[in-house]
């Protein structure tokens, strides 16, 4: 038996990186994930690749910066499995690197909508059924720059901050109802949000030597932190901000 049987996840950003790794395990442990990304084709060569595990993959087109069409995945989620146990947050996009003066509002704009408004609109169409069943979680993928200033990375870094606190709010008022909802602050992980980092030798040579774990982290690893939050391994946390970065924020570093 799976850890995950008959439950039932949505997974948003799960073409590549870190959202995939999720789906892919969620759906080996058993269960039946929708997962989302903006690209249709895309979402179709992730469920093909994850046709033999023991979870059923679905998936379908959402742009979580769109009201519409955030509701329009619920909708067709609940139509089609009744009920969302477990969503995971992780769709997100870092398009405003650069000194803080010389971001402008646009940009502020759309990294607080993709970032944070996005999860607060997903919470709103999920939670209420979540309540009625008296279970659920839901897991955001913050990062250490919400708890660390970004160098030049002002509004990532804002909105992460934003979505730990966003976490530890919706915690305390959902768990008397059975929703428990927590964070992962990833480190640098091998993505392409985070290329910028970790394709440049130098650059990456130098973040290598404050990390004591030597090695970059992989999505995997950021996967097997979610099944534990999504299980009933984590059946006792909520509210918790789970920093998974090699050690890199260690202060004796």
């Amino acid at each position: 038996m799976g850890q995950l049987d008959h439950k039932v996840a949505i997974v948003t950003g799960a073409s590549r990186g870190i959202g995939k790794a999720i789906a892919e395990t969620f759906a080996r442990e058993g269960a039946s994930v929708v997962i989302c990304g903006r690209k249709q084709d895309t979402l179709n060569a992730v469920a093909e690749e994850f046709k033999a595990l023991s979870g059923k993959v679905v998936p379908t087109a959402c742009h979580v910066g769109r009201p519409e069409e955030l509701q329009k995945l619920v909708a067709s989620a609940n139509e089609q499995f009744g009920r969302i146990d477990i969503v995971v947050n992780n769709a997100a996009t870092n398009i405003a690197q650069g000194p803080a003066i010389e971001m402008d509002e646009g940009q502020f704009d759309k990294m607080i909508d993709l970032n944070l408004k996005s999860v607060f609109r997903m919470c709103k169409l999920v939670v209420p059924g979540m309540m009625q069943r008296g279970s659920g979680s839901i897991i955001n993928i913050a990062s250490i720059a919400g708890l660390f200033p970004q160098f030049h990375g002002m509004l990532y870094s804002l909105t992460k901050a934003a979505l730990i606190m966003m976490t530890k709010s919706l915690a305390q008022e959902l768990g008397p109802s059975g929703v428990r909802v927590n964070a992962i602050a990833p480190g640098l992980i091998q993505t392409h949000l985070s290329e910028y980092y970790w394709k440049d030798e130098d650059r990456w040579s130098q973040m290598l030597k404050v990390q004591p774990i030597k090695h970059l982290g992989q999505p995997a690893e950021i996967a097997g932190v979610a099944l534990m939050l999504a299980s009933d391994a984590g059946s006792y946390m909520t509210g918790q901000t789970i920093v998974v970065d090699g050690g890199r924020t260690l202060s004796s570093m």
